[in-house]
């Protein structure tokens, strides 16, 4: 089968996870997740992935309630490993092999992230969830998202969301809000889209890397993206900014 698409880093977030609730990991939404990962790696596709920890903690709302943000930080990516390591069993339970791999070392429960390990695995047709963001704070899982697809060498960065790909603005409280099929990096600054933030966006600017940012819920997407078909929005070199609708 010819794909688009041979080597992808998939970007979760942790409020992704929490299904319809404010907190916790939903086990329907991690279930659709992890068939539709086994769906596109049974096609061969070697796969990435980042997951953030929103559903259990975010160090910036950590700070609002006196804790230092550092700590908070650090809190935040631990919360990371937690959604990793629920990934890794229901993808397990399905047949696929996966490694996580941390960027704080905790060797109990997860290996120490080496780039040369990790793309080893994916040569070997294992997913490799990365833990922990960058292992620093200040630093998004959207940044750490960036980082290693370009560390991996990926064809693309995928960030599931909650809504359909990039809107001009809030879809859910703006209706006349428009939905961009095509956008470049420097269109995401200028308008201050707020897909990503601004360090990974000028990561992927830098690097040559694109973004496809789509809707999390609609089932089959992933594999749809990586034959080459049309979903979400594309975020890449000077595509300009064509508008769905």
């Amino acid at each position: 089968m010819d794909l688009k698409y041979h080597r992808i880093l998939l970007k979760i977030s942790g409020e992704a996870l929490a299904g319809d609730a404010e907190f916790g990991i939903d086990a329907e939404t991690i279930s659709q997740i992890a068939d539709e990962v086994k769906e596109v790696w049974e096609l061969g596709v070697q796969i990435a992935m980042v997951v953030g920890g929103g559903n259990i903690f975010r160090g910036v709302k950590g700070k609002g309630k006196g804790i230092d943000r550092v700590t908070g930080d650090y809190m935040g990516m631990l919360a990371t490993v937690i959604n990793a390591l629920a990934f890794q069993d229901v993808l397990e339970k399905r047949g696929v092999p996966t490694r996580v791999a941390t960027a704080i070392e905790m060797r109990a429960i997860a290996e120490p992230y080496i780039r040369r390990r990790a793309q080893r695995h994916l040569e070997k047709g294992r997913v490799v969830i990365f833990a922990a963001g960058t292992g620093n704070p200040f630093f998004t899982t959207d940044t750490a998202s960036a980082l290693r697809g370009i560390e991996m060498g990926v064809d693309v960065l995928l960030k599931a969301t909650n809504v359909d790909g990039v809107y001009s603005a809030d879809p859910k409280k703006d209706k006349r809000a428009k939905l961009y099929e095509k956008l470049s990096y420097d269109d995401v600054i200028s308008k201050d889209l707020r897909v990503m933030d601004m360090t990974a966006i000028t990561l992927c600017k830098e690097n040559g890397l694109p973004v496809i940012v789509y809707n999390l819920k609609r089932r089959g997407s992933l594999v749809k993206i990586v034959k080459g078909e049309k979903v979400g929005t594309y975020i890449g070199e000077e595509v300009g900014d064509g508008r769905n609708g």
